[in-house]
């Protein structure tokens, strides 16, 4: 039996109810509960759903965190849990649970940033995370550029999106493709099939102008608007839209944008490590491209396979185990939950 910590961790900021459990930085259980399905008919996460689901999800996923580590709850060493950002609603049935764990079976509680736990993932899959790394996260509702100093406790933002993710970007262009939600996926299974030149839509924030100002933030409405815009113009004229191409035409451009800043990030800070994580990190063209781009400057790749990219209680496991490991301070058991959780503050 090892002796480096058990923890467990718990993730609800969205839709997915997920327990994990790590021993230092090995994954022994990755149990999740997906409420997607209740959500699909409305074209977006529903919270007050999503909050009821988490409810009726959470005792039988640690349940099966449980069985599948081959553990009993008392033997934890402790328990994390995502405090923010997310879902108001959502992550209040998350911090609830966590501090019922914690307070009935006496073990520290950490509550732990989202964004600065899908960077932990990593060491799951790849061991220790280079210090320093910039780390791309790109999900549903976050795009960002960060410098990870720690990710137990130093967490810089180099940029971030200021209008639509590029996440939403992909769920709003699905929907004028008549794909169904959420839209990554799809777009990304139809880009296969297409031709990403046929289109040269518009790569927001890359002219000389706007990097003076944005260098490393993000804008995706623009194009969701000349994709918009596009498509409308075919079906006004009476052609079809040719689904596969402006699926990969978009698919190409978002992709673009994103690579291009992550790199230039590494370089502007000396940087030798970039780590890719969020839902967005399974698209297979970005971490194509990433690996291209990456490999022409020199620049070492991380990114988790993909099921690690999507939210899970792994993520929040692998951070709480980084944090006993380098002996961080415990929460309080007035541990609140924070919707706008700035990613620089890595633990609540």
């Amino acid at each position: 039996m090892s002796d480096e910590p058990l923890v467990l961790g718990i993730e609800t900021s969205c839709d997915e109810t997920g327990v994990g459990i790590v021993r230092g930085g090995t994954l022994l259980a990755d149990a999740v509960a997906s409420s997607l399905e209740e959500h699909a008919r409305f074209g977006g996460v529903v919270p007050e759903v999503a909050s009821r689901a988490h409810l009726e999800a959470m005792i039988p996923s640690l349940d099966r965190a449980c069985e599948t580590a081959g553990v009993r709850l008392a033997d934890v060493d402790a328990i994390s849990v995502t405090s923010g950002p997310g879902l108001a609603g959502a992550l209040l049935v998350g911090v609830a649970a966590a501090k019922a764990l914690a307070l009935g079976l006496g073990k520290p509680l950490y509550g732990v940033n989202h964004l600065a736990a899908h960077v932990a993932v990593d060491t799951l899959e790849h061991g220790p995370l280079p210090e320093p790394c910039v780390s791309l996260l790109v999900s549903g509702g976050h795009s960002s550029l960060l410098l990870v100093e720690d990710v137990t406790d130093t967490v810089d933002p180099l940029g971030s999106t200021v209008d639509d993710a590029a996440g939403e970007a992909f769920d709003k262009v699905a929907r004028l493709l008549g794909l169904p939600f959420p839209g990554g996926p799809y777009v990304d299974r139809e880009a296969k099939a297409g031709d990403s030149a046929y289109v040269r839509f518009p790569r927001g924030l890359t002219s000389q102008r706007d990097l003076a100002r944005h260098r490393f933030d993000f804008s995706f409405s623009g194009l969701k608007t000349a994709v918009a815009r596009w498509v409308e113009t075919r079906e006004r004229a009476g052609e079809p839209v040719p689904v596969a191409d402006v699926a990969a035409s978009f698919q190409e451009a978002v992709c673009d944008v994103l690579t291009r800043k992550a790199v230039d990030a590494c370089r502007s800070r000396g940087v030798d490590d970039l780590l890719i994580g969020g839902g967005v990190a399974a698209n297979s063209r970005l971490r194509a491209m990433a690996e291209e781009r990456c490999a022409a400057a020199g620049i070492r790749l991380r990114v988790p396979r993909p099921k690690l990219c999507t939210d899970n209680g792994a993520m929040v496991a692998a951070l709480g185990a980084q944090m006993l490991a380098r002996g961080r301070t415990a929460s309080r058991l007035d541990l609140v939950a924070d919707s706008s959780l700035p990613v620089t503050t890595v633990a609540g």
